[in-house]
């Protein structure tokens, strides 16, 4: 009798150590992020550090990074209810395993994630949702007319991508009495035809995300050539900013990881979607020494503020 009671007790350890197990990899979200740089990681570690706070007896969901050899392989969606992305490659690869949950697609331009699924030859099965990279262009205008009052003529370079949206911000500056000035890059168009095409007859330079435009090897030649014609630069990134930019209006990793948790969770627990959304909570940060040589009386913390408090107005 004795080796029953030892064999039922080892078979009770069994059952609890698969139901651990099991447990701990039963979980709502998967995230797949494109890259390892601080940003992403803070924003995957945001998220899943909110669902881990959400669903305690789960714990946080995976992370798995795209740029590592045993990523593809080994990612796996059983029994997830949402899939949350970061950047373009993380989604063309969740996208290639032709998925049936939502996904959420993050840190992506619009005009990237429409790109992607347009050519993308494994089109999403559930609904993609979206929380853009880029901000309105309501709150970029909005934005200038706080900094730069007395600026009428507005520049934008354009790329491939990012040029389906000129019609869209025309028709944003006009509402405000701004004039838009096209510059394009591609297309036979180089970026210095681009830059001068912008620079001759701005008050400001708004930059839009799109990589043909803007990229490692580009900004440098962008800001320098902006300086010297002392046209200022309203950047997407605080690193531009460092570079030589005036004005940077992002949302940060953690603003940007909070929202998409939110959307996540909200498709993990049942909500029709698509929700494709712009950030909520943003950033501005100025470049003190350029707005000095511009002779701008800025400060950091007013704009946001005063920023914020238009948003708020019904």
């Amino acid at each position: 009798m004795r080796w029953c009671s030892v064999l039922f007790v080892r078979l009770l350890w069994g059952v609890f150590f698969v139901t651990m197990v099991s447990g701990a990899h039963a979980v709502d979200a998967v995230i797949v992020s494109g890259d390892r740089s601080p940003g992403y990681v803070e924003a995957a570690q945001t998220i899943a550090a909110e669902f881990g706070k959400a669903q305690p007896e789960r714990g946080e969901p995976p992370v798995f990074y795209v740029t590592e050899g045993q990523a593809q392989d080994g990612m796996t969606f059983q029994g997830v209810k949402v899939i949350v992305t970061l950047g373009s490659e993380a989604l063309r690869r969740v996208l290639s395993k032709e998925v049936r949950v939502p996904i959420v697609a993050a840190l992506i331009p619009k005009a990237g994630l429409e790109r992607i699924v347009r050519e993308s030859a494994h089109k999403p099965f559930a609904p993609l949702s979206a929380l853009y990279l880029d901000q309105p262009f309501p709150r970029q205008i909005e934005l200038i007319r706080l900094a730069l009052p007395n600026a009428r003529k507005i520049g934008v370079l354009w790329g491939a991508e990012s040029g389906l949206q000129t019609s869209a911000l025309q028709s944003a500056m006009q509402a405000k009495g701004l004039e838009l000035v096209n510059g394009y890059v591609g297309g036979g168009s180089t970026l210095f035809a681009g830059l001068k095409a912008v620079l001759d007859d701005t008050d400001a330079l708004l930059a839009v995300p799109d990589p043909l435009v803007y990229n490692g090897s580009s900004i440098s030649n962008v800001l320098l050539a902006t300086y010297r014609a002392r046209v200022p630069v309203i950047a997407f990134s605080p690193a531009y900013v460092r570079a030589g930019a005036l004005l940077s209006l992002h949302s940060t990793p953690r603003q940007i990881g909070l929202q998409a948790f939110a959307i996540a969770r909200a498709l993990s627990q049942g909500a029709s979607g698509p929700m494709l959304q712009y950030p909520s909570d943003f950033s501005v940060v100025l470049n003190d020494q350029v707005a000095r040589s511009l002779e701008l009386l800025l400060d950091e913390k007013s704009l946001t503020e005063r920023l914020k408090r238009v948003e708020r107005k019904p």
